[in-house]
């Protein structure tokens, strides 16, 4: 095994990778659960669909760091348990989330996932895992375009308060 060889996938993690793999993987498994709930909870056609999208980026993504971490010897972190499916019309009003908090809850998964992608391609020696990182970044990147848009086509993106210099009402 070379330290720097001519296959990457033959270079030893570093205990960043590690790390940065490990806690992916534990993330994962609390949003997957996490999307498993709201998706039952979801009334918006639109939205329902983007979820599953999510949920099928995240578990390919997860097969593929849970292969690198057996690959070297590294346990697996728990996951909880897979949520059944439920009739939205069976949760009570007051506990449901809504379309818009969900919506915004998956906006600000996307826009953290993007910073953890790019921290683990910096991060990264084995030029492997750096390529994994960025194809998990670019398909990130897509799904929160089609969140962008799903939120302004809903009226459901809440924008911060727009800054007007005193330039500007001339």
């Amino acid at each position: 095994m070379g330290i720097l060889s001519r296959n990457p996938k033959e270079e030893p993690m570093h205990y960043g990778e590690v790390f940065a793999i490990w806690s992916h993987v534990l993330s994962n498994n609390g949003m997957i659960a996490a999307y498993q709930t709201l998706y039952n909870h979801t009334g918006d056609q639109e939205l329902s669909k983007i979820i599953e999208e999510a949920l099928a980026g995240i578990e390919e993504e997860n097969k593929k760091l849970k292969d690198i971490l057996k690959v070297n010897g590294v346990g697996l972190p728990p996951a909880p348990p897979e949520r059944p499916n439920a009739r939205r019309d069976d949760i009570p009003v007051g506990a449901k989330f809504m379309d818009p908090e969900i919506s915004a809850k998956l906006s600000a998964d996307v826009a953290a996932g993007l910073v953890a992608c790019s921290t683990a391609m910096g991060m990264s020696t084995r030029e492997d895992i750096a390529y994994m990182y960025g194809q998990f970044h670019m398909a990130k990147a897509q799904l929160g375009a089609k969140l962008l848009r799903l939120n302004k086509a809903r009226g459901w993106l809440v924008p911060p308060p727009l800054h007007v210099s005193p330039q500007d009402e001339r």
